[in-house]
């Protein structure tokens, strides 16, 4: 009897932090009806904030009426453009980008190489891009599982770490996980594992250790984090409790919110090891730079974008790319099924920013999309145009028909070998190696010129494009080559697709 009642205090509990929620899911639901005025609310919102600002002044801010004049008005940027502005921010200038003086910069390769992007993180964007995805991701999971105990027992969030800022007081730089980590309402540390000194710790073979052992005994409901990441720690703490079931570690565990890379490689190993029919997963949209999309329906993998957050979308077509002057549109005129880049005005002083992600949106009822790649993450050598999406779903298809699961992988073309042949070349770290590596490189190869025209016309008769390789990696590999550049946890990531061979390369030279 006892234990029929601790279970209703569990969900009645869950139940009444959840009215808080409502007024969101409310709010949420005019996503479908009323996307071009909310959009036009955010615009307005942040050239007005932003007027006074060094670059509103520059770029007449004060004069803007319409998104047509904004257009007119204010260039696209890149990284390398606002570089300049950014680093005197960081050395304490204040009124550059945004109001005020910004103190946090979420440091972000982008790709795996030495270069890192500083992207400021203003007092604003913390609360209305970064905590309000955090707290609608809750609020849209409340509505789909009305039965919800999430909040009886505790969350597990895997973060990164950060270090001072120029030696300037105050003024901090780290990954974005570990910003939030440090600014997060403090009632939510009362529910949070672990602690903030491990979570915050540098070394992430270290941290992963401490927060297993600390984990392991707490009645986990709910983990949060990149799915490479959260996996090796998962893997720990099983270790520890010598179980390869994480259900019987954790048995009240109901939702993974993930985001940072694609589930798609990660699902078949998570469905294995948490072997329980009230498991859910949620794909978030976040990144250093904001946070952009929730998936609200489990059976749908698109995300719906969130637009009434402090960021203001733009759309380039993917097929105008490289040219001079590319059309770029409003979130209103974005049409189904076409790849663009995502470009983000934000209230952390970003604007008409492209961001280096691509998508495609499945519905405008609200607004939803998938992630199709990145900018500087495809192969295109051969006019084959390979986006990381098609990769994702081929390599599915062939872990299917072949009783595979993929660990990590990269792909990049080989140009020409001693017999004159073109091909793309995969290393693929397989969890579970497949009953036949000529079959999964046959449906693998198979099912991208299904899913891909263009390398299908390469394909044709081995005329350009020859059946692609799989190298084997070994295990840990990827994992010793991140280590390599001091890249491990937080929000770094393995590069996907690459249209050189750089990187594919070194890590060959460490598969031995």
């Amino acid at each position: 009897m006892q234990d029929i009642i601790d279970e209703c205090d569990k969900m009645n509990e869950t139940k009444l932090i959840g009215t808080f929620f409502k007024p969101r899911q409310k709010a949420i639901a005019r996503y479908a009806t009323e996307a071009e005025s909310l959009q036009e609310k955010v615009l307005h919102r942040l050239v007005s904030k932003a007027a006074h600002t060094e670059w509103g002044k520059e770029h007449h801010y004060s004069a803007i009426k319409n998104y047509q004049d904004f257009q007119r008005e204010v260039p696209v940027q890149t990284y390398e453009e606002i570089k300049g502005y950014v680093d005197r921010m960081r050395h304490g200038e204040k009124n550059v980008l945004w109001p005020g003086q910004v103190v946090w910069y979420a440091k972000s390769s982008g790709t795996t190489n030495d270069k890192s992007k500083f992207i400021p993180v203003s007092k604003e964007g913390l609360q209305n891009l970064h905590y309000a995805g955090g707290r609608d991701a809750v609020a849209l999971y409340l509505q789909q599982n009305p039965n919800s105990r999430i909040f009886s027992g505790r969350t597990l969030i895997l973060g990164g770490s950060h270090a001072p800022n120029y030696n300037l007081k105050h003024s901090l730089v780290g990954d974005l996980s570990a910003i939030l980590i440090e600014n997060i309402n403090p009632l939510v540390n009362l529910i949070r594992v672990p602690e903030k000194k491990i979570a915050l710790l540098s070394d992430f073979e270290e941290k992963m250790e401490k927060i297993a052992r600390v984990a392991m005994d707490k009645d986990i409901t709910n983990i949060s984090g990149v799915p490479s990441w959260m996996l090796a720690v998962i893997k720990r703490v099983m270790e520890l409790k010598g179980t390869d079931n994480l259900a019987e570690v954790w048995p009240n565990l109901e939702v993974f919110f993930h985001g940072g890379v694609a589930f798609t490689p990660y699902r078949e190993q998570y469905k294995q090891i948490i072997r329980s029919n009230k498991m859910h997963y949620m794909e978030t949209y976040n990144a250093s730079e904001g946070f952009f999309g929730l998936q609200n329906d489990p059976t749908d993998p698109a995300m719906m974008l969130m637009i009434d957050y402090g960021v203001f979308y733009e759309f380039l077509p993917m097929d105008e790319f490289d040219s001079p002057n590319p059309h770029i549109i409003p979130l209103t005129d974005v049409e189904l099924n076409k790849n663009y880049a995502m470009l983000i005005s934000t209230t952390c002083g970003l604007w008409r920013y492209m961001i280096g992600d691509t998508v495609k949106f499945t519905s405008k009822n609200p607004y939803k999309f998938i992630i199709t790649g990145r900018t500087k993450h495809f192969i295109n050598a051969f006019g084959e145009e390979l986006m990381v999406d098609n990769a994702e779903q081929g390599l599915a298809r062939a872990c299917k028909a072949t009783g595979a699961q993929v660990a990590e992988y990269t792909a990049a073309p080989v140009f020409m070998d001693a017999e004159a042949k073109c091909r793309h070349q995969w290393l693929i770290e397989f969890a579970v190696m497949p009953d036949s590596l000529e079959k999964f490189a046959e449906v693998l190869d198979t099912s991208l010129q299904e899913i891909n025209s263009d390398y299908e016309a390469k394909r044709y008769k081995n005329i350009t494009l020859q059946p692609l390789e799989i190298v084997v990696a070994r295990p840990k590999l990827f994992h010793d080559w991140l280590k390599d550049k001091g890249k491990l946890g937080g929000q770094h990531k393995v590069p996907r697709l690459s249209n050189n061979r750089e990187y594919i390369e070194e890590m060959l030279c460490l598969n031995h």
